[in-house]
């Protein structure tokens, strides 16, 4: 399940914490932002002690801890993070400091010990405070299909139509056969439509996956909400029909009977159930697939079917399968992918295959100074970061220069220089075949600055070559840290 949207998670040690430095006369949630290359940061104001520090660490609110995570250098008048502490994300850097002026004159009040008049009215204050921000955020959820619960999800999923189904809807377990010449894995989705040979309608209820080398595997399935209470009690061996099929199902049945359910549906149940009416069945054609890609910005789209003629075996898919082949830039691939399943019925896979050129560069980086362990692993994730960008601005048919991905490196603050030890190529497989959709080297694309011959070692050491992409192809940068190797004065 996604994170919770929270707007803001104040716990109550937290607030109590806030309202005492506040009385006190002190400084509040100072925001300080954390750099992986430095250990300290000084305070706005003189200090005489710091309370407390919050922030985020791995994606959650965190309160760090004195001595553990961090210490106050009264000298300094700063924090200092500590080697082995926890630290706050580099994604969401801010962390926020409490800390008391040297000088209280602002206040009169100095005792805030457990059990003063002080930290009584605090406590009594803070922990109001903590369950009006407990109720806002439940509140807030409420408002999400993923997060409502109970009365709240029903009035959620009402907006499509969708209603929880009761004890009074008959389920069973159906049998789903695998086809003797199918081998891998296959997925039930939740939601699948199955009916009696007189027209009485089921759906899948939960997932199953029939496993490689398994030959039957048993779905639980409810009556739809047409056929509600006894007339969805059916006999055994009578669900026999898979609306739509599904690839590698060879048939389907129950053999058992259908009884009246003892329980309600869950609300993990109702929220699938409601994501899958948004989706609908019967979008799968071939005009709606390539609208869907067209609608995310999508070109040159080829579409491989069952239903092209055998005598065209290159455009010619198996029953249950559609490859679409596209031009698409690579921060918009996911975006096409999901957009284009959507429009698919069930049971029917989409291979989608992208004219990608794919780069990964092994870099040698010389650094102007001696850093520490997280600064260097930070000049790894700005070299990777740079070269995305630098590719990213590469149009489709337009050559990828090695002198551009040099310089792109070149240019962060604490590199001094940088130098390509190796390069790897690959492009995906677009033509019809067991490969379709896969990668294949393409060293042969890594030409020199001229482009009439093959880059040497040397040459593409030095940057002077360039990656041919032809048209309709797009440059996609591959590379992780273990690709960089650092060097030091």
């Amino acid at each position: 399940m996604a994170l919770s949207p929270d707007l803001i998670v104040r716990p109550y040690n937290e607030i109590v914490d806030d309202v005492l430095v506040a009385m006190l006369g002190g400084v509040v949630n100072e925001p300080l932002i954390f750099d992986v290359r430095e250990d300290t940061y000084p305070l706005a104001e003189p200090a005489r002690e710091v309370r407390g520090i919050t922030g985020t660490a791995n994606d959650q609110h965190f309160a760090f801890q004195a001595n553990v995570d961090w210490t106050f250098d009264a000298r300094q008048n700063a924090v200092i993070w500590l080697e082995k502490g926890q630290k706050p994300d580099a994604h969401d850097p801010v962390f926020y400091v409490d800390y008391f002026r040297q000088n209280n004159a602002t206040s009169l009040l100095t005792d805030i010990n457990i059990g003063s008049v002080t930290r009584t009215l605090t406590e009594a204050l803070s922990r109001e405070l903590a369950l009006l921000y407990r109720q806002v955020n439940l509140t807030y959820q409420s408002g999400f299909i993923d997060f409502a619960q109970g009365k709240s999800l029903d009035f959620v999923v009402a907006i499509l139509g969708v209603e929880r189904k009761t004890a009074d809807f008959a389920q069973g377990l159906v049998t789903f056969f695998r086809t003797t010449t199918s081998k891998g894995n296959i997925t039930i989705a939740q939601g699948t439509r199955l009916a009696t040979a007189d027209g009485i309608n089921f759906e899948t209820y939960e997932a199953r996956t029939l496993q490689r080398g398994q030959v039957r595997v048993d779905v639980p399935a409810r009556a739809i909400d047409a056929f509600k209470g006894p007339v969805g009690r059916v006999g055994a061996n009578t669900i026999t029909n898979l609306i739509v099929p599904i690839e590698g199902i060879e048939r389907v049945t129950n053999f058992d009977p259908t009884v009246l359910g003892a329980a309600d549906e869950s609300d993990d149940d109702l929220r699938i159930r409601a994501k899958a009416a948004l989706k609908g069945l019967g979008q799968c054609t071939v005009a709606s697939l390539l609208q869907a890609a067209r609608e995310m910005r999508a070109t040159n789209a080829e579409i491989l079917d069952p239903m092209v003629p055998l005598d065209d075996p290159t455009k010619h898919t198996t029953p249950g399968k559609v490859v679409m082949i596209v031009e698409v830039e690579p921060a918009r691939f996911d975006s096409v992918t999901s957009a284009v399943n959507e429009r698919r019925a069930a049971g029917v896979s989409v291979l989608f295959v992208a004219r990608y050129i794919f780069i990964r560069p092994r870099m040698a980086v010389a650094l102007k100074r001696d850093l520490t362990a997280a600064g260097k692993d930070q000049i790894k994730q700005d070299v990777i970061a740079a070269l995305t960008d630098f590719t990213a601005g590469i149009k489709s048919g337009n050559a990828v220069p090695g002198a551009g991905l040099l310089a792109a490196v070149t240019a962060l603050p604490d590199v001094q220089a940088a130098s390509i030890a190796d390069l790897l190529v690959w492009q995906t497989v677009v033509e019809q075949g067991t490969q379709l959709g896969q990668r294949q080297p393409a060293r042969e694309l890594i030409v020199g600055a001229d482009g009439s011959s093959a880059a040497t070692d040397d040459e593409i050491a030095a940057g002077k070559f360039q990656i041919k992409v032809a048209a309709q192809w797009w440059p996609v940068l591959e590379m992780d840290a273990t690709d960089i190797q650092l060097t030091v004065p």
